[in-house]
């Protein structure tokens, strides 16, 4: 825990901008960074390892630098580590080359990568659904664990995060990073009370100038509640929650979704037309009112959260 609390000693507040496939690239990372939280972004949102190797030059380039004014706020980068992704031993070559300092692994078991990030001193936390999977990436290394829970957009949880921190607290002490549905500083200062010590935010920061997502899917966000919003295991075969005008744009009938898709990101990656012009949001997709940069929403999870906390001390 030493190693991983010097790194998140850096934030201006306890939250992490979480990797979204599709959406998040380097100019959200080093903004992230520079506003005072972690930025992240998956590796396969670069479409080719040239592309990759580019980004990570980047964002070290700037991030890993301290420019005089703001201290440098570590960067993460996500990997799937299930085996049908073509891409995994060639990513995790670039990451072993440019040693971002936090590595978050998806969809499969962390330990084919813990040792070679803990070789150049990087620390490995792994998205994790269910207090089973939580524990196999415990035994399997991992320093922290990021707890999804319902109401996370993208690939989602089913539990709730009460629940959810409750019973991994119940055997885990190491650092725990928790997702679903945040999307205010409220609630990142809630998340702490509950016994996290990191708010994984991904929904709030779709719409914004840093975003490389379309301006239609940014301006969906904005338009969406948490009503708009359903969660289907039709689409890539793992549960994820989605936008309903997408599903509908996209041929699907919202009420009536097709049987479990197939688990394969081999012919699911970054040029599949389900990912392109199908989008995800989480359940605290209302708490985006319009495109904003990124600074400006870090600046009000900051007044959010600080306000919470002086609110809660008066109690």
């Amino acid at each position: 825990m030493t190693q991983a609390a010097d790194f998140f000693s850096q934030l201006r507040i306890p939250a992490m901008q979480a990797p979204m496939f599709l959406i998040s690239g380097p100019e959200m990372v080093i903004n992230a960074c520079r506003a005072g939280i972690i930025g992240c972004f998956p590796t396969p949102n670069a479409r080719t390892l040239e592309i990759l190797d580019e980004w990570m030059t980047q964002i070290n380039a700037v991030v890993s630098t301290d420019d005089g004014a703001t201290p440098a706020v570590p960067w993460a980068v996500n990997i799937i580590v299930h085996p049908s992704y073509p891409r995994r031993d060639a990513d995790l070559d670039l990451i072993l080359k440019h040693k971002p300092p936090i590595v978050v692994t998806a969809l499969g078991n962390p330990q084919y990568v813990v040792d070679q990030i803990h070789s150049y001193g990087g620390i490995v936390l792994a998205d994790v659904i269910s207090p089973r999977f939580a524990k196999k990436a415990a035994a399997a290394g991992v320093d922290g664990l990021v707890l999804v829970s319902a109401g996370a957009g993208g690939h989602t949880g089913h539990l709730s995060p009460f629940v959810f921190v409750n019973e991994i607290r119940q055997w885990w002490d190491g650092l725990l990073v928790l997702g679903g549905g945040i999307s205010t500083g409220r609630a990142i200062h809630a998340a702490q009370t509950m016994g996290a010590d990191i708010a994984y935010l991904g929904t709030r920061f779709i719409p914004t100038a840093e975003s490389m997502c379309q301006q239609a899917y940014k301006e969906m966000v904005v338009d969406s509640n948490a009503d708009d919003i359903v969660t289907s295991d039709a689409i890539t075969g793992v549960k994820a929650n989605w936008m309903r005008q997408s599903l509908i744009n996209g041929g699907y009938d919202p009420a009536n979704m097709p049987a479990q898709g197939s688990i394969d990101f081999a012919s699911n990656g970054a040029d599949n037309k389900r990912w392109r012009d199908i989008w995800t949001a989480g359940q605290g997709v209302g708490a985006s009112t319009g495109v904003a940069r990124i600074a400006a929403i870090v600046e009000e999870l900051d007044n959010e959260y600080r306000t919470s906390k002086a609110r809660m001390a008066c109690l």
